[in-house]
């Protein structure tokens, strides 16, 4: 099962706001409240820094795609919750951003 499932009221295009884990009590990702679901709130907090990241340095997706080698669509589907990244690349990110992205063992 994907980390998200769609849920009733929301065209299946709609944007990530609209989309629902089964972990996920309410609200947008990645600013969601979770239910106690340690790996969701892991991948949760890594899609927040990466955001903030791409925004602290105004770079596009497509930027960071060239500067990591992590294919466009893995960024995308990371900063919406659709996926989930491996460390591999949690590493080529974090090493292209220049910043830690893992938030430890305490979310």
């Amino acid at each position: 099962m994907p980390p998200y499932q769609h849920h009733g009221s929301c065209p299946k295009e709609m944007p990530a706001d609209c989309r629902r884990a089964p972990y996920c009590a309410g609200g947008a990702w990645p600013e969601a409240v979770m239910e106690e679901h340690h790996g969701a709130r892991v991948a949760q907090a890594v899609a927040a820094r990466l955001k903030a990241a791409l925004d602290q340095r105004g770079w596009s997706v497509a930027r960071l795609w060239r500067a990591s080698g992590v294919a466009r669509y893995t960024i995308a589907k990371v900063l919406t919750g659709e996926a989930w990244p491996d460390l591999l690349t949690i590493a080529n990110l974090e090493k292209a951003l220049d910043c830690d992205l893992w938030p430890g063992r305490n979310v």
